[in-house]
This record gives structure tokens, sequence and C-alpha cells, in this order.
């Protein structure tokens, strides 16, 4: 076979492994944006921390399963148990506080205040991962947070509290995606999401011993916190079939098509449509986050100029 028959068929094969992580990424995408919907529907007649609860239950259960199907240790040297034990605490507050969030927003403008988060992520690196930010990455946190303060509108009909959880939830995932940089090629991707799942479980039994529910929810509402369960589940493995294919920075801008998901799911089921001026905020905040990744995707070459 001749050079230039063999580089057709490395770059054919390269297309088909780039298709099928993005066809992977999407589906996980649309789940996920499923399960924010339906806990959204769920918190609305049960308390946020039991639906928060009964997502973690599932994700145990998976994290488990993972670890004695693969066979991956359990134990991890002391600095990255450290490490580990901190990004779960992130992540234990992202749920804790996301949840409640959804009583008091529309998911639309939810989901887009929680993409706040990439640029969060811009202001915490310095002071995390000692990395060198550049102004031309501050103003596109400048930009995110304009767009931050017309979904929220001040005196406007968003509830300040609602915003105000997400808004931690958005801090906290921001810390997580830190650490999980930092922790990289130190533990085994199994081993971060098995200790994050250990201890965002009990954190979430903590919060739920104060809003325990008089009595068990009705036949349908488990059959759909199974559902919401199920898609937590389901949209994580998704996740990690889509990054075998294709690397996460390769697929980050399309991280934005959930804010589109959520806000078509909004519509249907609950009759939300963000303002005018919530799409705007909405349309800085994605343009802020691609501003961030599509430039690095060009300069190594995955998206053509």
């Amino acid at each position: 076979m001749s050079q230039m028959k063999q580089q057709a068929v490395g770059m054919h094969q390269q297309q088909g492994q780039f298709l099928k992580g993005c066809a992977f990424f999407l589906c996980a995408l649309s789940t996920l944006a499923a399960l924010d919907a339906l806990a959204k529907d769920l918190v609305s007649r049960n308390p946020a921390p039991l639906v928060n609860m009964v997502r973690y239950s599932v994700v145990v259960l998976m994290a488990i399963t993972m670890m004695l199907v693969k066979r991956v240790p359990f134990r991890v040297e002391v600095a990255e148990r450290r490490l580990l034990i901190l990004r779960g605490f992130c992540l234990g507050i992202v749920g804790i506080c996301f949840m409640p969030a959804l009583i008091y927003l529309p998911l639309g403008e939810a989901t887009a205040l929680y993409f706040l988060a990439p640029l969060i992520v811009v202001i915490l690196a310095p002071m995390v991962l000692g990395e060198h930010v550049t102004i031309k990455q501050y103003l596109a946190v400048l930009t995110g947070l304009i767009g931050m303060l017309l979904i929220v509108n001040p005196g406007g009909e968003i509830s300040l509290i609602g915003s105000g959880l997400m808004l931690i939830a958005a801090t906290s995932f921001a810390m997580v995606q830190l650490l999980t940089r930092k922790l990289t090629h130190r533990v085994i991707s199994e081993q971060q999401f098995f200790y994050a799942a250990i201890i965002c479980w009990p954190m979430g039994l903590f919060v739920l011993f104060f809003y325990w529910p008089d009595a068990l929810p009705p036949a349908s509402e488990i059959v759909e916190l199974g559902l919401m369960g199920f898609c937590g589940a389901l949209g994580q493995y998704l996740l990690i079939f889509a990054f075998k294919f294709v690397p996460a920075s390769t697929l980050a801008p399309i991280n934005y098509f959930q804010l589109i998901v959520a806000v078509i799911l909004s519509k249907i089921f609950f009759d939300q449509s963000p303002s005018l001026m919530s799409f705007a905020g909405m349309a800085l905040i994605v343009g802020a986050g691609l501003s961030l990744t599509l430039p690095m995707l060009i300069r190594t070459g995955v998206v053509k100029r």
C-alpha cells in the first residue's frame, strides 16, 4: 500500500473515531439534560436532598461495579488521597446546592449559570495550579460575568436564592475540574470516580437527615426517581466512552449543546421560556466559553482554520 493510501486510511479512521466520540458525547449531554429536567420535576414534590441521594446511590453502585469489574486497586498514596477527598467534597457541594437551586430557577437559566464553571476555572487556576492567565482570558471571564448578571437581573423575576446556590455549585464544579487536572496521570480515572462517589454519598445523607420526608414517595415517584438515577449513570458511562475516542479538550466546545437541550426541555415540560435578557446572557456565557476553548483547538490543529 502506498504512503498516500496509508495516510488516507489513517485519516479516515481518525475521522471515524472523532465522529464516534462526538456521537457518544452528544448522547451523554442529552441524557444529562434529561437528568436535570427529571430532577427539576422531582424537587417540586420531594425534598431536594432526597432526589440528590437517589442520584448518589446509583453513582456509588456504578463506581463500585467499575472498580471490581476492571480490578482497579482501591488504595492510593496519601498525597493523592487528600486531593481525592477534597475533590469529592467539592463535588458533594455541587449536588447539595444544584438540586435546591432547580426549585427556584427555570431549567435553561439554571444550566446557563452552571456553565459559568469553565470561566471560574480561569479565575482559580493561578491560585490552585499556578497557571498563567492572559488578559484575553480575563476579558472572557468578564464577558461571562456580564452574561450572568443579565440572566440573574437583580430586581427581576429570577430568584436570587436560586442564583446564589447555582453560583456556589458552579464554583465548586470549577474546583472539581482543577483538582481533576491536578490528579491527571497520578491516579486512575476509575479511582477518581470511586472516591468522589463514596464521599458525596455520606454528605448527601447528612443533609437528608434535616429534610427527611414524612412518608415514602408514591410508586410513580419512585419510578421517576429511579429513571433519574439511571439517566445520571448512563450519562457518566457515555462520557467515559466518548473520552476513549476523543480527548476531553476537543469535546469541550460541544458542552454547550446541553444548554440548548435544557432550554428545549424547559419549554416542553415546564412551559418556561427564557426572556430576551436571559437569552442575551446565555449567548454571552456561551461566547465567552467558546473563546477560551476554540483558539486552543485551532493551535493544536484539532479545528482547521
